[in-house]
């Protein structure tokens, strides 16, 4: 199967736009839960200790969210999910897959007497998991939107979802809208 490129590179910007959007809601978090503990920081202090190391650290969660974002929107398409499901997934997943790195991390990364310590700490592994599900739904959203199926509309999920919140019985029943 052939990549398609743009559909890849509007992925890459569907996962720099998850990227700001974590990045953006990480303080909050941090406050919150009264926890140091800074993905921007972390990278950033991977190649600087100096004052740059904000814009390097944003830099590199940039390009690591774009990166995700073209593989995601290249696999997504082939997913056996639901399409509000996809994004969500695939970020809990890394999230999974990734996680036990940590305890490397706390041992290895040169600013290790500086950051707070990952491996063990149920507030870092909530504070992880709130950003990768809150990455993983932007992310999701927005490729599904700049990448809709050719053959077919944007699906609509007024069907599962009703004005009132509780969703529609009819499609509950199995029942179609006409009542049939």
């Amino acid at each position: 199967m052939a990549l398609d490129r743009a559909r890849m590179l509007r992925g890459a910007l569907a996962g720099a736009l998850a990227t700001g959007v974590w990045a953006a809601v990480q303080p909050l978090d941090k406050r919150l839960l009264r926890s140091e503990y800074d993905d921007v920081e972390m990278l950033g202090k991977l190649v600087t200790r100096g004052p740059g190391w904000p814009v390097a650290g944003n830099a590199m969660h940039l390009a690591n969210g774009a990166a995700f974002g073209a593989l995601y929107a290249g696999a997504a398409p082939r997913m056996p999910l639901p399409t509000w499901a996809r994004g969500p997934a695939v970020a809990l997943a890394e999230l999974a897959a990734t996680w036990p790195l940590a305890a490397l991390f706390d041992r290895i990364h040169p600013a290790r007497g500086e950051l707070p310590r990952l491996w063990g700490s149920r507030t870092a592994f909530v504070q992880a998991t709130f950003r990768h599900l809150l990455f993983g739904i932007v992310l999701g959203e927005v490729e599904r939107r700049l990448n809709p199926p050719r053959d077919e509309a944007l699906p609509s999920y007024e069907h599962i979802v009703s004005q009132n919140g509780h969703g529609d019985i009819a499609h509950a029943a199995g029942m179609s809208a006409a009542g049939s």
